[in-house]
C-alpha cells in the first residue's frame, strides 16, 4: 500500500515559496553557505490544516511497517530516489521509532518533491531484525539508507549496503559504527565537548578535569575530552570515574578534590595562626572561619559528563567536597539537557552545548500542529536524515561522500550540522548556562555557518 505524502496529497498545496530550499546557483555563488533543510518560516494555515486529516495523516503507530510513503508517479523522465528508512516501530523502542516516523513524514511534507518514496521499515529495535530489513530494501533497489538507531544495528546493515554500494545516514551515537559509507546522524559527545571546551578556553579556562562514570559513554567522554583539550590549548589534568551505579562517588569525588590534604592544610594554617600573637594573624585566622578546605585545585574547570538520576546524585558532591563553583566552572554534555536535572543547584552556573533553541522550537511547533502531541528529542534525528536525502535527490545529487559531505554543511531542525571525513555528526551548538530552577540561558550562540577551512566554527 502506497500513503500519499503530503507534499503530493491533491488537496495540499506545496509549500510557498519562501519556504524551499536555496536553488543550485544560490549555492554555487556563496559556498560555504549551509543548505536549508527546513522551512523559512512556518507553512501557511490551510496546508497544516489539511495535514491535520485521516485522509493524509495516519494516527500514532500508522503506517505499518510494509507501506511506503510516497508521491504519486512522476511525469518528467528523472526515476524517483527510493530511501530505506529502518525504525524501531514494534518491541521495546516502538515509542521512539513512531516519533522518529512522525519526524520523518513531517520532513516529506517540507521538502520531498514528486521524485521522492521513502520506505519505512521496522527493525524491531534488534540487530538481526536491522540487517534483515536492510536485506528486502536492498533487494528492492534503494538508494539510500536512513537509520537504524542503535550500533548494533548499524554494523549488521553496513557490510550489505556496502556490498550493493548504498550509503547509510544512521541515528547512532557511538562513532564506533561510523565506516566507509556509512555517517552517524546521532547527537555524539565530540561535538558537545569540542563547543563547551572552546567556549571555555575563550573565556580563559585553562585546566579541565573530568569526572565520568565508568561506562562506554565515560571512555567515549574521555577519548574526545582529550582530543578537544589538545585541539583548544587546554591542559586535561585529572581525569576520574566512578561506578556505574555511582556507589563509589562520594569516595571518587572527595578524592578529585583533594579534600583530606586541603582540610589539613587549613587546620595547619588555623594552628599557625593561633600561636601568632598579632593582629594581623587574628584577622585572618577570623577569615578562616568560614572555610572547610585551604588551597587551589590543580583545574578551574570540571566537566561532569553524566545525565539523570545518577548526575543528580553525583552533583550535590561537589559542593560538599568543596569543589567552589566560584572557582571551578563546571561542565556538561547534552546529557543535562532535562528539566529535572536543570534544576539541580549544584550545576547553577555550569555550561553545556545543545542545539540551536530557535531552530528546535520551530520544529517542535510545526510537529505539534501536525499530528497533536510534542516530538520526542531523537525526532529531529529522522527529520533531519530525510530532509537531507530529499534535498539531495530534488538538486539531482547522488547520495555519495561528495553531496553527504558538503563542508558548508545543512541546515536542520537541530541547526547547524555537516559530517567530518569520519563521518560523524559535527554541529553548529550554542553553549549554555544553567540559570537555576530548571532554566537556561544562551551564552553563546550557534555559529551560522562552519568554517569550510581546517577547524570547525565554535563560537566563543
Amino acid at each position: 500500500m502506497l500513503l500519499a505524502g503530503a507534499c503530493a496529497a491533491p488537496s495540499v498545496p506545496p509549500p510557498p515559496p519562501e519556504d524551499q530550499p536555496p536553488s543550485a546557483s544560490a549555492a554555487e555563488t556563496e559556498p560555504a553557505a549551509p543548505e536549508r533543510l527546513t522551512p523559512l518560516a512556518t507553512p501557511a494555515d490551510e496546508t497544516f490544516a489539511a495535514l491535520t486529516t485521516d485522509d493524509t495523516v495516519p494516527a500514532a503507530g500508522e503506517p505499518t511497517a510494509d507501506e511506503d510513503i510516497a508521491t504519486p508517479p512522476p511525469e518528467e523522465a528523472r526515476p524517483a530516489a527510493r530511501v530505506g528508512l529502518l525504525l524501531p516501530l514494534s518491541g521495546r523502542y516502538a515509542s521512539e521509532g513512531a516519533t522518529l516516523l512522525h519526524a520523518a513524514q513531517l520532513a516529506l511534507f517540507d521538502t520531498a518533491d514528486e521524485h521522492f518514496l521513502l520506505l519505512p521499515r521496522d527493525t524491531g529495535g534488534t540487530a538481526t531484525g536491522a540487517e534483515r530489513a536492510a536485506l528486502a530494501l536492498l533487494e528492492d533497489g534503494v538508494d539510500l539508507i536512513l537509520g537504524p538507531l542503535f550500533a548494533e544495528g548499524v554494523n549488521a546493515v553496513a557490510t550489505h549496503a556496502r556490498a550493493h554500494g548504498v550509503t547509510v545516514v544512521a541515528f547512532s551515537t557511538d562513532r564506533a559504527a561510523a565506516s566507509e559509507g556509512v555517517y552517524l546522524l546521532g547527537h555524539t559527545p565530540r561535538a558537545q565537548i569540542r563547543r563547551v571546551f572552546a567556549h571555555a578556553a575563550a573565556k580563559g579556562h585553562r585546566r579541565i578535569a573530568l569526572l565520568a562514570p565508568d561506562t562506554r559513554y565515560g571512555t567515549a567522554v574521555a577519548d574526545e575530552a582529550w582530543a578537544a583539550a589538545a585541539f583548544n590549548g587546554l591542559s586535561l589534568t585529572r581525569v576520574r570515574t566512578y561506578a556505574p551505579d555511582a556507589s563509589d562517588a562520594a569516595d571518587v569525588v572527595r578524592a578529585l578534590a583533594e579534600y583530606d590534604r586541603r582540610a589539613k592544610a587549613l587546620e595547619d594554617e588555623r594552628a599557625s595562626l593561633a600561636r601568632q600573637d598579632n593582629a594581623a594573624a587574628r584577622r585572618r585566622l577570623k577569615r578562616l572561619k568560614t572555610l572547610d578546605t585551604l588551597g587551589e585545585l590543580p583545574f578551574d574547570a570540571l566537566l561532569l559528563a553524566d545525565g539523570g538520576a545518577r548526575l543528580r546524585q553525583v552533583a550535590p558532591l561537589l559542593p560538599y567536597y568543596d569543589i567552589d563553583p566560584a572557582k571551578i566552572r563546571v561542565l556538561g554534555t547534552g546529557l543535562w539537557e532535562d528539566t529535572a536535572t536543570l534544576g539541580e543547584q549544584a550545576l547553577a552556573g555550569g555550561w553545556f552545548a545543545g542545539p540551536d533553541p530557535a531552530a528546535r522550537r520551530s520544529f517542535e511547533a510545526r510537529y505539534r500542529r501536525v499530528f497533536g502531541e510534542s516530538p520526542g528529542a531523537i525526532a529531529t534525528l529522522a527529520y533531519d536524515a530525510t530532509a537531507l536525502a530529499a534535498a539531495l535527490a530534488r538538486a539531482g545529487a547522488s547520495f555519495g561522500p561528495q553531496a553527504i559531505g558538503n563542508r558548508g554543511g545543512f541546515l536542520g531542525a537541530d541547526g547547524l550540522f555537516r559530517f567530518d571525513n569520519e563521518g560523524i555528526a559535527e554541529r553548529g551548538l550554542a553553549v549554555f548556562e544553567v540559570a537555576g530552577g530548571g532554566e537556561t540561558r544562551v551564552v553563546s550562540p550557534a555559529p551560522a555557518r562552519f568554517d569550510t577551512g581546517a577547524g570547525t566554527t565554535e563560537g566563543s
